[in-house]
Formats: structure tokens, sequence, C-alpha cells
């Protein structure tokens, strides 16, 4: 990896964990999100074991959307996005450095916690690994297709709202893949398949979102 690309993870990390109240906030609505379908549904442990699977990857889905408008809207504010494009770097190689950057603060510790949190739910060992694959694999590409909408609503007013309505269309294979995955191992079935589709994802994402971000980046600057 060249030094500026190197420097742009480090500077992007640093200036993520500086407002470290926007990734508690996150983690902490994931937490809240997850902990209170068992005092809604009841003790039942059947049922938690049910749900379980759907009500974690749909807590981490919106907890992924809490911060995604605040993405490229510093670097929009102060020009540091003008400077990106003037530099040797290329934008789409930049845009993947900070989406990756934005994973590593905020969906990765939502893959250490999600386990954790199955436990509530009377998830058994193999679906907490299922369950943490899934998200391993899934996180990333709602990071990349939030990226896309984020850069597309980039200095729109009330561009949250549009955020939202343009990605969680989009949001809505990876959900039913990732989350399918952890039920098909609970009904005693391969989760190969859910696996294999998130990873295919994953790799079409990591393909074409840095380049759709980049071109929207462009638009925004003009």
């Amino acid at each position: 990896m060249p030094d500026i690309l190197r420097w742009l993870l480090w500077r992007d990390v640093q200036l993520v964990l500086r407002q470290h109240a926007d990734v508690l906030s996150m983690l902490f609505f994931f937490v809240i999100t997850t902990s209170l379908f068992p005092l809604a549904v009841g003790a039942d442990p059947k049922m938690l074991h049910t749900i379980g699977p759907g009500v974690v990857w749909v807590a981490a889905l919106l907890s992924t959307m809490l911060s995604l408008g605040r993405l490229f809207h510093a670097d929009y504010q102060d020009g540091s996005l003008e400077q990106l494009l003037l530099s040797p770097v290329p934008l789409t190689m930049a845009v993947a450095v900070k989406i990756f950057a934005y994973w590593l603060t905020t969906g990765l510790p939502l893959v250490f916690l999600a386990p954790v949190l199955g436990m509530m739910f009377g998830m058994a060992d193999q679906e907490l690994w299922v369950m943490t694959w899934s998200l391993l694999l899934g996180t990333p590409v709602l990071n990349l297709i939030g990226a896309v909408g984020a850069a597309l609503t980039l200095g729109v007013r009330g561009g949250s709202v549009l955020l939202a309505v343009l990605i969680l269309p989009l949001y809505v294979p990876v959900l039913i893949f990732g989350a399918g995955s952890v039920v098909a191992v609970a009904g005693g079935q391969s989760a190969q398949g859910g696996i294999s589709l998130l990873a295919a994802l994953l790799v079409l994402t990591v393909v074409f979102a840095p380049v759709a971000v980049a071109a929207c980046l462009r638009i925004a600057l003009e």
C-alpha cells in the first residue's frame, strides 16, 4: 500500500476514534435494540431462538446506518475531498481506504459483539460461529452500499432521510442471506449457500462500490 494510502487509513481511523461518541452511540443502539426484544416477546426459549438471527441482523443493519451520513461530511466541509481529487492517488483507491477505515471502527465492533448478544437468544455454538462469519462478510457490504448512498446525498438538505430511502431496499438481500444462513444451521441444514452468496456480494461491492462512490463525489464537488 502506498504511503499516502496508509496515512489516509491512519487519519480516518483516528478521526473516527476522536469522535468516539458516534461509535459508542452506534454500539449502544445495537446492544439496546437487541436486548429489548426478549423483554417484548417474553422469555420463551423456543421463540427467542427462532427470532434471534433476524433480530441481531436487523439491529446490526440499523446500527450501520446511524453514522453513514457523516462518512464524507467532515471531509466535504473542510475541503479534504477536493485535496483527494488533486492527489496523485486515484480517488477510487482513496475512497476504498476510507470505507475500510469506517468498517474497522464501526462494523468490526458489531461482529465481536454479535455472539455475546446471540447467547441471549439461546443460540448454539455453531449458530454463533455462522452468525459471526455472516456478519464479518455482510457488514462490509452494508458499509460499501451505504457509502454509495452517502456520496449521492452529500450536501443535500434532509440527506439522512433520503439516504435511508435509497439504501434500505439494497440492504434486503444482505439481510436475507445473512440471517438465513444462521436459520439454516439452526434447522440442521448447511449454511454454505448463504455464506457463499454473501461472499459474492462482498466481491461485487468491493469492485464496483468505490467506483460509484468516486463518481458521486466528483458530481458533488462540481
